[in-house]
């Protein structure tokens, strides 16, 4: 086979009067086949075939066994048509199911791979598809772990997408991120479309849930799920969570924090994501552009639905709780200590609990990001005694002090080791160990 620059340079040559046999040296191929491409019988860059059915009279045999058994392995079909006397290596054999597309689509097993697919139709403002996106190697100082969590929604029209970073996959901070998302979508569409997330339905059955159920209301939307195993349903998030993962998340900074993370993702979908090209009727706009025209067909967004967001936070040296971009106050003593902290989504307040019942504090939430610390006056004057309390003025201990242990440290050690007086502080002799080593002395050495 010839590759392109060869051929080209054969049908130079040629013409400058060379000779097949000296073009063949000097290429280093057969004569015959410079002439075969020479006299355009063969297409560069492309294998000659044999012109024969790599099965040949096994056609039908191999038919029938795909038919019974769609999901038999090639090696096996091969042990077989061997015994029966096929005489061709395995890849003329694999060469031959693929050239003849024996093998039939399984639907349960291959979803949308290998059959027909149809277009859907997105008419303006009909839905949202929205999916969760795990995304790995989230920084050590991240509350959501090893991993964080992108709650991804998108406009299948337009194309426009928007995300927030969540620390779980709660029904919460599923609440928490429609009513975010949507916000910056710029209202809500007739109908969110969600795979079967348990949050939503029951993967099983495919019914919602009775509390999601509730959170649809409240948002006036329909509810739809895919088919199971069907993501190409959702191909428009499906696309966005790529577009997230590879050219965003990759370039995170590790030392960035949630929300600093959450402003760059949203910089990131306005520079990048809404600027893509697009044509609509022989004419060419943008991404931005049609999100801008779809969002006069998107329903109001109505306050968002009352769940109650809960999550823990290890209380600092300075009696601080961190949640979403912001530091709140706690009474002393708690430094080190696991504190939950809730939210009631749609109020301007933050609880914080010791205990279940214990109610440690309640602050004015400040806006997500705001790099603001909330202090109650009575835990800073608390903490001011505290400090104060435990401070000493003495100097410190010198490090080179000589100080062997003293008679109770070696008191203790005896009692350890089993020697000295008993618990009683009576000595205890025992006359046959002395009996004993008075006879090894008996005889000189």
């Amino acid at each position: 086979m010839l590759t392109w620059e060869n051929d080209v340079n054969a049908h130079a040559l040629r013409k400058q009067g060379w000779t097949i046999s000296a073009i063949a040296r000097h290429l280093g191929n057969d004569r015959k086949t410079i002439r075969a491409y020479l006299g355009e019988d063969r297409v560069a860059g492309e294998r000659a075939g044999s012109g024969l059915d790599p099965l040949g009279e096994f056609l039908g045999y191999v038919t029938q066994r795909l038919v019974d058994d769609p999901h038999v392995w090639a090696t096996t079909l091969f042990d077989e048509v061997t015994a029966l006397g096929f005489t061709l290596s395995y890849p003329s054999f694999t060469r031959g199911l693929r050239l003849g597309k024996l093998r039939p689509h399984c639907e349960p097993c291959s979803a949308s791979v290998g059959r027909d697919h149809a277009i859907i139709e997105h008419p303006v403002g009909d839905e949202v598809q929205w999916d969760w996106l795990e995304l790995p190697d989230a920084p050590d100082h991240w509350a959501s772990g090893a991993a964080a969590h992108l709650f991804v929604g998108a406009l299948p029209h337009s194309g426009k997408w928007r995300a927030v970073l969540a620390e779980a996959e709660t029904l919460p901070h599923l609440v928490q991120g429609l009513h975010q998302v949507s916000a910056r979508l710029g209202g809500v569409p007739k109908t969110w479309r969600f795979d079967r997330m348990a949050t939503v339905a029951n993967p099983n059955t495919g019914r919602v849930t009775a509390t999601f159920a509730a959170v649809a209301k409240h948002y006036g939307v329909h509810v739809a799920l895919c088919p199971p195993r069907h993501g190409n349903r959702k191909g428009t998030v499906e696309k966005a969570n790529h577009s997230a993962a590879q050219r965003w998340w990759r370039t995170v900074p590790d030392d960035f924090t949630m929300s600093q993370a959450q402003m760059s993702l949203d910089a990131f979908c306005s520079r990048v994501g809404d600027n893509r090209a697009r044509r609509r009727d022989g004419v060419a706009t943008t991404v931005g552009a049609l999100a801008d025209v779809e969002m006069a067909s998107l329903s109001e967004l109505p306050p968002a639905f009352p769940a109650t967001l809960s999550v823990t936070r290890i209380v600092s040296a300075q009696a601080l709780v961190a949640f979403c971009g912001n530091s709140y106050s706690v009474p002393p003593g708690f430094a080190g200590d696991t504190l939950t902290l809730t939210h009631r989504l749609g109020s301007g307040t933050l609880d914080i609990f010791a205990e279940p019942n214990v109610v440690l504090a309640c602050h004015h939430r400040e806006p997500d990001g705001a790099g603001v610390t909330v202090r109650d006056t009575v835990h800073v004057e608390a903490l001011k005694r505290c400090v104060l309390a435990a401070f000493s003025s003495a100097k410190p201990c010198k490090d080179k002090t000589r100080r062997p242990p003293s008679e109770l440290a070696l008191a203790e050690a005896e009692k350890i080791s089993g020697t000295g007086a008993d618990e009683c502080g009576e000595v205890v002799v025992d006359l046959a160990l002395w009996a004993a080593a008075a006879a090894t002395r008996q005889v000189a050495p």
